[in-house]
């Protein structure tokens, strides 16, 4: 098991993946680590000085400890907003685990911590019969998970949880980020999830008009935070 990174899933897309990614980033170098980002697979990108380029992996390289090809921080990069194996098939093109392994290797090797964020949620395929669970077991990292709090949240929370601790990987712990402002029980449903999840609950974002990496961050408990 890799205990120098952590592997940010979701309940699903649009949940605080990336800001909480940031957030976590933030938190780490704010202990003195040397920390790196990478989101290994993006679907949804524009044409910029390094070529095609997802906004969410820039930001991640941008807040990086050291600066990094943006090759390194996302080696697969799709112009279109879909799945990334639909986007994959449009350019004729298949996934291939081989180089996000070098460049993971690469950014462990000059990092202190290395966070790796998903695509979507914890079972998005990625091709061949594999999925973005596969990548995470192929990384072995530790999965931290980010549960979106909007309608249906608890639902989502538990099947990922059940299927994270059914791929052997650890779940380091999770965070609760409220991505609807206007969430009804919003109490109940994070008793109910403290309750029903094993790992540690890592913080509580509320609705955030204009997140940025030190104001998730502080949303954090450190004493509940794990370093494995």
């Amino acid at each position: 098991m890799n205990t120098r990174g952590y592997f940010v899933t979701g309940t699903d897309t649009d949940c605080g993946k990336t800001e909480v990614t940031l957030g976590l980033m933030h938190l780490l170098q704010a202990r003195g680590y040397r920390v790196l980002g990478m989101k290994p697979v993006a679907a949804g990108a524009e044409l910029g000085g390094e070529g095609l380029c997802n906004r969410d992996a820039l930001r991640i390289q941008a807040l990086a400890s050291r600066q990094m090809a943006y090759r390194l921080v996302n080696p697969w990069v799709f112009e279109p907003a879909v799945a990334p194996h639909l986007a994959a098939a449009r350019v004729g093109v298949e996934i291939g685990f081989p180089q996000i392994r070098q460049a993971f290797r690469i950014l462990a090797g000059r990092s202190d911590r290395l966070l790796v964020e998903g695509a979507g949620g914890w079972q998005v395929p990625l091709g061949r019969g594999r999925s973005m669970a596969d990548l995470a077991v192929m990384l072995e990292l530790p999965v931290i998970l980010v549960v979106g709090l909007r309608l249906g949240c608890i639902n989502h929370a538990l099947l990922t949880c059940d299927a994270i601790l059914a791929s052997g990987l650890p779940l380091a712990g999770w965070v609760a980020n409220q991505v609807d402002p206007g969430m009804r029980e919003l109490a109940g449903n994070l008793k109910t999830l403290r309750e029903r999840i094993s790992a540690p609950l890592i913080g509580v974002v509320p609705w955030l008009e204009r997140p940025a990496p030190e104001a998730i961050a502080a949303c954090l408990t450190l004493a509940e935070f794990q370093d494995m």
